[in-house]
């Protein structure tokens, strides 16, 4: 809770918020003589249930089915000196595979 007067953070003192600076006081779940509720709120969170397609994909043939056509991730696998690993994943099988 922030201080009304100075604006600063107040910390806890059993059943009271103080201010560290100033030493103003009020009880717990009260907010300038009324009652805050101190309950969270519930929201709701979409579900999406189409398969949504974030990643770039590339013509590049794949070593399990042969489908032409795979997803790719850059990861910086080892050392920064040396040039990133590239993670296709192929849109047909889902075979996962690497490139160095």
């Amino acid at each position: 809770m922030m201080c009304p007067k100075c604006k600063l953070l107040m910390k806890i003192e059993d059943d009271y918020y103080v201010c560290r600076k100033c030493g103003y006081k009020v009880k717990r779940g009260e907010k300038a003589g009324k009652v805050v509720s101190m309950k969270r709120k519930e929201k709701e969170i979409p579900v999406i249930e189409k398969d949504v397609e974030t990643l770039p994909k590339t013509k590049v043939t794949c070593p399990k089915c042969g489908n032409t056509e795979a997803y790719w991730i850059l990861r910086q696998t080892r050392a920064a000196d040396e040039p990133e690993t590239r993670i296709y994943i192929c849109t047909k099988c889902g075979y996962r595979w690497r490139e160095y």
